[in-house]
């Protein structure tokens, strides 16, 4: 059974429909995308996954319940975590107080007796920014602070973590070492971890996602494997690029 699934959503606003009927389902131990074009409706569906937007009709289901009357605090207490598409980091703070603030929220449910700098500092470690614990999240580059968000997000001990665009801002050494970070993740068969990633760069997705799901105009055009989800003729089309 799919740890999350997003069954059948549509998300009106006025007259524009966001998503129809769109399903979307995530297993553990995989990192599964979520791919389309600009205002195909990723965000949106990321937004309703989390709590943030109640969908018009539809359900959200994690790990067999049916949480869509659930909000944004019980979701994350469940284990749904998530970074944004546009930065929503503590500039004023460090990168260690940024993650620190995470982990003494979850510190009771999620960490138990581990001492919070211990675990915060992990965190970083874990993204690669342990040498920049002490640095204003403000001040540092903008790929670095993507990966602040990340720790941050990873301090909450999630079972689903969504991505929104991560690799936005890295450069090449810095998206396959978050590509090879979100493998080695998924495949630690203590954390029973499920990713769902909405990502731009094709070469990043193709390497790391299980599965795929195309989003088009809110509707589910494609799922399959990266192979699948290339050779099919709708998504070139839509999104990858179809030849003359």
């Amino acid at each position: 059974m799919a740890l999350l699934e997003a069954e059948e959503v549509t998300m009106r606003f006025g007259g524009v429909v966001a998503l129809d009927d769109a399903s979307v389902d995530v297993d553990p131990g995989e990192v599964t995308g979520l791919i389309g074009p600009n205002g195909a409706g990723k965000t949106t569906l990321f937004n309703v996954v989390t709590g943030l937007l109640p969908p018009t009709s539809g359900r959200v289901r994690f790990d067999g319940k049916n949480i869509t009357s659930a909000g944004v605090a019980r979701r994350s207490q469940m284990g749904i975590a998530r970074t944004f598409q546009k930065l929503e980091a503590f500039n004023s703070l460090s990168a260690f107080d940024n993650v620190r603030v995470a982990v003494e929220k979850n510190h009771r449910a999620k960490w138990k007796h581990r001492p919070v700098d211990d675990v915060a500092h992990e965190m970083l470690g874990r993204v690669g920014l342990a040498d920049v614990a002490d640095v204003t999240v403000g001040t540092l580059p903008t790929g670095s602070a993507r990966l602040v968000e990340l720790a941050r997000a990873l301090a909450c001990r999630p079972r689903v973590l969504l991505l929104d665009e991560p690799s936005s801002g890295l450069n090449e050494d810095e998206t396959s070492a978050i590509g090879q970070m979100l493998l080695g993740l998924v495949a630690d068969e203590s954390n029973e971890l499920a990713v769902l990633l909405v990502e731009h760069d094709m070469s990043f997705v193709m390497g790391v996602c299980a599965r795929i799901h195309v989003l088009d105009f809110g509707k589910i055009i494609a799922v399959g494997t990266p192979q699948e989800v290339q050779a099919d003729p709708a998504v070139r089309a839509a999104y990858l690029g179809a030849e003359e």
